[in-house]
């Protein structure tokens, strides 16, 4: 080959590689620390801290006291015997040994080192080994107290809150909580990443028709047309309309900050059949363990207008979370990803710096503007919301929801974008404007005036 040959299949080489860049994006970039940090002292760990949030399985919880995290917390949970749940500081304010260690009795935990007995409200019961009439057991029984935070048993899931105990707000009481015929069964999906990036997932409507396709129905496959909804600054929306042969399918997926999240099935629906305001496949918390960790506590809900009940199983209750088991392979999960592998493979906290939101992302960056908004007027002394806010004014403290999925006959040419938009408009109309009322009135309303769209 001449040397004339060479330089030209060299510069034609350099050509074809020149837009090759990876040498000038090397660099990492920085997480939005606003949201990611939820330890003690950082702001958003503050905010977090103004809402009860689930932090245990109740039929998990034994005899014995349990070590776990919450919130970038060591804490101890545990039940006295008596019945009655504590959830503690880790260690005793005495010599500082780790109650899980300790023994729980009819009133509150005792600690293994020297015998101190806490209530469940970090009351120092009893003082062994002082001499009766001890004036510095008298002192310290008066003056020193267990942290300690308010646990309360809810149809088999343990919720706590974490905040200052002046600004104890109620406990929310969301219209999913009691569906006739509905079987809550309570389930924990561990996820070893920020809680942002999990959260995130449920105002992203397009990811489905990628990663779920194959796994829930085909109907997920269809992209369709996404609009995004916000309602009273706490409630965010991702609706997407589908057309399934001579049907529209619009599936509703929900987020009420700051971590409550619904969807319609998984499994129940594929856009095939007629179907009016069926419910969410979860009622779902996405609860920070610490800034790299952080577990979806839920139910799975199995009935008519939920899942089928077949998938009442710790199996199918992964299947419904994610889309496939948890414990697979690596060559499985590169085979299938699910959800799992998806924010994950992001890293323990993803570099948020380095994201190119575009309009399929606008649900995420709504929900993350009003989050940070939370975050701030909260340093500036204004406590933020709760979803109570959210009851309409008929509710008393029942909160509508609005996570679903509705499919109607609508025949029509699957190009018919307008009629998609349209169709996906009007439920979400008539989804918010029953908002006055409750139980079975406002679902029979809602499904009434869907009906009528056919």
């Amino acid at each position: 080959m001449t040397d004339g040959a060479n330089f030209r299949d060299s510069k034609q080489q350099k050509d074809n590689f020149e837009s090759y860049c990876g040498y000038h994006q090397t660099w990492t970039g920085e997480p939005i620390n606003e949201l990611t940090q939820t330890g003690p002292g950082t702001p958003c760990g503050d905010y977090l801290r103004r809402y009860w949030h689930p932090v245990y399985i109740t039929t998990e919880l034994g005899s014995k006291p349990q070590l776990i995290k919450i919130l970038g917390e060591e804490l101890v949970l545990f039940r006295d015997k008596s019945g009655r749940y504590g959830l503690v500081h880790k260690r005793c304010p005495h010599r500082r040994a780790s109650l899980e260690y300790g023994t729980c009795e009819n009133q509150g935990i005792r600690c293994c080192y020297h015998g101190w007995l806490f209530d469940v409200d970090g009351t120092v019961l009893e003082i062994p080994g002082e001499p009766e009439g001890s004036a510095s057991a008298a002192n310290v029984q008066a003056n020193v107290r267990l942290g300690a935070y308010p646990v309360k048993e809810y149809k088999g899931l343990l919720f706590a809150y974490l905040g200052p105990i002046d600004e104890l707000p109620e406990f929310p009481v969301y219209d999913t909580f009691d569906i006739e015929g509905m079987v809550m069964t309570p389930y924990a999906g561990p996820f070893n990443c920020n809680w942002l990036q999990v959260l995130d997932a449920i105002v992203d409507p397009v990811h489905t028709a990628f990663l779920h396709q194959s796994q829930f129905s085909d109907g997920f496959g269809e992209l369709g047309e996404i609009e995004f909804y916000e309602n009273k600054k706490q409630r965010f929306f991702g609706s997407a309309s589908r057309r399934v042969g001579d049907n529209i399918w619009v599936r509703v997926n929900e987020l009420v900050l700051p971590n409550f999240t619904q969807a319609g099935s998984a499994f129940a629906t594929d856009g095939t059949q007629q179907r009016y305001f069926g419910r969410s496949a979860f009622t779902r918390w996405v609860v920070p363990v610490d800034d790299e960790h952080c577990i979806a506590y839920a139910w799975g809900n199995f009935g008519d207008r939920g899942d089928p009940l077949e998938y009442n199983t710790p199996e199918g209750m992964q299947l419904i979370e994610q889309g496939e088991l948890f414990d697979r392979s690596y060559a499985e999960k590169q085979a299938s990803p699910g959800d799992v592998e998806a924010v994950e493979g992001m890293g323990a906290i993803s570099d948020h710096e380095k994201e190119y939101l575009v309009s399929g992302d606008r649900g995420i960056a709504m929900y993350r503007n009003q989050l940070k908004k939370h975050i701030r007027n909260l340093q500036k002394g204004k406590p933020p919301p709760q979803p109570g806010i959210l009851a309409g004014a008929n509710n008393g403290s029942v909160i509508p929801t609005y996570g679903s999925d509705t499919v109607l006959n609508i025949p029509g040419a699957d190009e018919q974008r307008d009629l998609l938009k349209s169709t996906n408009k009007q439920v979400m109309d008539i989804l918010f404007a029953a908002d006055a009322l409750s139980g079975d009135a406002r679902d029979q309303s809602i499904i009434t005036q869907l009906r009528a769209l056919e």
